[in-house]
């Protein structure tokens, strides 16, 4: 598997909406990831396993979080943008979320690749608090909020071209 396919365990690009769910679930796994390496650094139990999450956390985060943020803001936001006053104010909050998520992740991202050898520690742990924070709150308002608006809103067409040009983003097949 290349690093921009999807492991087996997800659901397929046929179910669109479904992979983002999924895909929201392994965030927030990595946040809380990232979580333990912060515990770590707190407690002075730097070892290889935490350079081994760091790793982890630079690999998801630099490959299959970026292309859910560009599946959400190339495929799924402009399909849904205009549709209601109420659905283009949740989708401008949520582009504004991916924004500071992404100057976030760009400050925290060489901090892990040179783990544990930060340049402010404290400016590391405060800087990944609140990334995991946002991720959190991004998270719970798209689950709640947004994709239910979405199944509901989208055709099965429009469906299948997100799970298409999902599939394509990655350089595999869309099934069948």
């Amino acid at each position: 598997m290349s690093e921009n396919e999807l492991p087996g365990n997800l659901p397929g690009f046929d179910q669109p909406l479904a992979l983002l769910r999924a895909c929201h679930t392994r965030i927030l796994d990595h946040c809380d990831l990232l979580e333990t390496i912060v515990a770590r650094l707190r407690d002075g139990t730097v070892d290889d396993a935490a350079r081994d999450a760091a790793r982890k956390v630079v690999s998801y985060f630099s490959t299959s979080a970026r292309l859910h943020h560009q599946d959400e803001e190339k495929d799924l936001f402009p399909l849904l943008i205009r549709q209601s006053l109420k659905l283009a104010e949740l989708i401008y909050g949520l582009k504004q979320a991916h924004t500071e998520l992404d100057t976030l992740w760009a400050t925290l991202e060489p901090e892990l690749k040179r783990f544990p050898n930060l340049t402010d520690t404290d400016v590391f742990i405060d800087q990944a608090g609140r990334f995991c924070e946002l991720n959190r709150e991004h998270i719970k308002r798209e689950n709640m909020e947004f994709l239910p608006l979405a199944d509901s809103s989208l055709s099965s067409q429009q469906l299948k071209d997100i799970g298409i040009a999902m599939a394509r983003r990655r350089g595999v097949r869309y099934p069948g």
